[in-house]
């Protein structure tokens, strides 16, 4: 799930290797790039939510048994015991995004199917820090408590490296910016945030500019979807959460991710169904709602 976070990652590791991912991998085009329509930007209010749909990692099933039993019991406890109903019903399926785009147009999931970068493998990662995040201090709304991941190791630098191709391959394919980057979001964010959302349709994408990338994305999982006004008292709340789910598990949970999907998403960023999913093994993909092994091209 992508977040308008206007932090850059400073691992020069990561930078290396994105850099030259970036520069010597040979990028699918997307067949048709949609018109992108930015006026929205100019709007107090955001913009209304139609499509959004995304490139996922989504948990494997040994990390998601881990956290339903270790966080699962006592968050939901928290979201009750604040009154937050809606969070603590909302759907999601557990994973770590790599973009999100919207779009309206129904063929969006087959179009980046067929935009696809070069694949970056397995990746081997560890899950680790629990923090509490605003869509843009001061926006009041959204926020997310998410599940870090370590910024450092191969898997990481190849993560990061993957963003950066899928960037360039797939935000072509967007109507224009996230609604939830928009509206009371923008107005607060950054310049170096804006200019994201103007060039890409969301902060928090690796981007080459002027020759030099600018690695701004969180790789990330979210436990906490809300658009309930991020208070002091909420904020204190959540926090206070996140510092109990560091001390259950401080050392994170190791996860090896062997596939990476095509998503719809709701507007906060939760996954409300996985369409395809691509093996990082072979390339294989599968069309979920049918089973079958679904073509490419």
């Amino acid at each position: 799930m992508f977040k308008t976070t206007d932090t850059l990652t400073s691992s020069m590791a990561a930078l290396v290797m994105v850099s030259a991912f970036a520069l010597t991998t040979p990028i699918a085009q997307a067949q048709t790039e949609t018109p992108v329509d930015n006026s929205a930007l100019a709007s107090p209010a955001f913009r209304e939510h139609k499509r959004t749909f995304g490139l996922v990692y989504t948990l494997p099933k040994d990390v998601n048994d881990r956290l339903a039993v270790a966080t699962g019991g006592l968050l939901r406890e928290k979201l009750l015991n604040a009154k937050l109903e809606d969070e603590a019903q909302r759907f999601n399926i557990p994973h770590v995004t790599v973009l999100h785009i919207h779009n309206a147009d129904p063929e969006t999931p087959q179009k980046m199917l067929k935009a696809l970068p070069k694949l970056p493998g397995v990746l081997n990662v560890t899950l680790k820090n629990f923090y509490t995040t605003e869509a843009a201090k001061g926006a009041g709304h959204p926020w997310w408590l998410d599940l870090g991941i370590v910024k450092s190791g191969e898997g990481f630098d190849a993560m990061m490296a993957f963003n950066t191709a899928a960037t360039v391959a797939l935000t072509p394919l967007r109507d224009g910016p996230l609604p939830r980057v928009t509206g009371p979001v923008y107005a607060v964010m950054s310049e170096a945030g804006k200019e994201l959302v103007r060039t890409v349709g969301v902060s928090g994408l690796n981007v080459v500019k002027d020759g030099k990338t600018l690695a701004a994305h969180n790789p990330h999982n979210t436990l906490v979807y809300s658009m309930a006004k991020f208070t002091p008292e909420i904020k204190a709340t959540f926090d206070q959460t996140a510092k109990e789910f560091n001390q259950i598990l401080p050392d994170g949970i190791p996860a090896t991710f062997k596939t990476v999907s095509i998503v719809e998403l709701g507007f906060a960023g939760n996954v409300l169904r996985e369409i395809y999913r691509i093996s990082l093994e072979d390339g294989s993909v599968t069309d979920i709602a049918t089973g079958k092994m679904a073509a490419i091209n």
